[in-house]
């Protein structure tokens, strides 16, 4: 399988000259999703946590609705890329063959099998979870944040999602070139380790539009916090979905666009 990460030769330019160097780079693969031998979508990504994307994307995507919905998996290195085999069981196997496309999209493409503006705009699950968090929690989950993006640190030059969880702090982390392919890889990680999202939140390093709402709705996330501003219909999207919309997240505070009501002034009781 190709490394995520690679070293390249470079030359550097400065105002007092210029020097020859290396300098680590992330890999962007053609990453193929088919499912019963029919492709599905063909997203660019970094070749890493495919498990993970495989089995996000299904549940972002609508695709499946659990997990458990997938009955097999294989990861298949090719020639011109990577082919993500898998395969549903019934009943969903059949619900599938009357939905399926072929696409290919651009790195981390948002919006895959879609062939209307119906099922684009589709209305976002709503959310009824009743946690709340503080704004000392949220400030400490974005210094870790930092300290935990691997590849980023190499590179300069990709995308992280985490999910920060109350008492345990940032329990996951998966980045991509792709902001919306780390989200799916985040999304797989938890759904595979059987982790509840509903008492806890996510964490972006990019800006928020409509596609992460969608997704961060899809696997029950009540609150999503990012570092850069969000979409007009992303915040619209938030309000429908009662989603908590923080963004604008820095080291000196945050703007904070729908459900104000959970944030809470009050204390946490517990330090993660």
């Amino acid at each position: 399988m190709a490394a995520p990460l690679v070293r390249v030769r470079r030359l550097a330019w400065q105002p007092h000259g210029r020097h020859e160097g290396e300098r680590m780079i992330p890999q962007e693969t053609a990453i193929c999703f088919t499912y019963h031998g029919s492709s599905y979508a063909v997203m660019m990504a970094t070749p890493q946590d495919l498990g993970d994307f495989a089995y996000g994307f299904s549940l972002t995507e609508g695709i499946v609705s659990s997990i458990d919905e997938i009955e097999a998996l294989e990861v298949v290195e090719q020639e011109l890329g990577i082919d993500l085999r898998i395969w549903l069981a019934a009943p969903r196997s059949a619900a599938y063959g009357e939905r399926r496309r072929h696409l290919a999209g651009p790195t981390g493409c948002g919006l895959c099998g879609i062939e209307s503006l119906a099922e684009a705009m589709r209305p976002p699950r709503r959310l009824d979870s009743k946690a709340t968090f503080h704004p000392d929690e949220i400030m400490r989950a974005l210094d870790a944040l930092a300290r935990a993006q691997a590849l980023n640190r190499e590179t300069r030059a990709v995308h992280a999602a985490a999910f920060w969880s109350p008492g345990q702090g940032i329990t996951a982390v998966r980045e991509d070139v792709g902001r919306h392919n780390a989200l799916d890889k985040l999304a797989g990680c938890l759904a595979r380790r059987r982790i509840a999202t509903c008492n806890g939140f996510v964490l972006f390093t990019s800006r928020v539009s409509v596609e992460m709402i969608q997704k961060s709705a899809a696997i029950g996330v009540p609150m999503v916090v990012a570092v850069s501003a969000p979409t007009a219909l992303a915040v619209r999207v938030a309000e429908q979905a009662r989603m908590t919309l923080v963004a604008v997240a820095r080291h000196d505070g945050f703007e904070l666009f729908t459900h104000p009501e959970r944030i809470r002034e009050k204390a946490p009781a517990h330090v993660a």
